[in-house]
């Protein structure tokens, strides 16, 4: 039994130890909190992608002046015609390219996929 008390003694001494020494001298801890917007999302932290989706996903659903795409909802992206395509095109090459990020975000919470022809354009665009 006091073996058990001494070796849990030891470890808490231990646990406290490796605890002050995550700290730095300011007592601010050594991980980074990466702010809550997603301006610093760069496409290289998937988990970073997946938690603003999902913070997009809560928020009202925004459009570029492409409510007329709405009615490809449910459609898979290699089923488009040329023409389809153009519509798509139209729209990407009349925004910012800072907008693109916004603009796929919008169409894949609406649902809708961007055709295949548009698809290597969307992702030289993307910031």
């Amino acid at each position: 039994m006091a073996i058990l008390i001494i070796s849990l003694l030891v470890l808490g001494v231990l646990a406290a130890i490796l605890g002050l020494l995550s700290y730095n001298k300011n007592g601010d801890s050594d991980v980074i909190n990466v702010g809550n917007d997603c301006t610093t999302c760069n496409g290289d932290n998937a988990l970073c992608e997946q938690e603003c989706m999902m913070v997009a996903a809560t928020r009202d659903i925004e459009y570029f002046d492409d409510e007329e795409l709405d009615v490809y909802k449910g459609r898979p992206s290699d089923s488009y015609t040329d023409e389809e395509a153009e519509q798509f095109r139209e729209v990407l090459y009349t925004m910012q390219q800072s907008e693109v990020k916004d603009w796929n975000r919008s169409l894949i919470l609406r649902g809708v996929a961007v055709p295949d022809q548009l698809k290597d354009e969307l992702v030289m665009l993307l910031d």
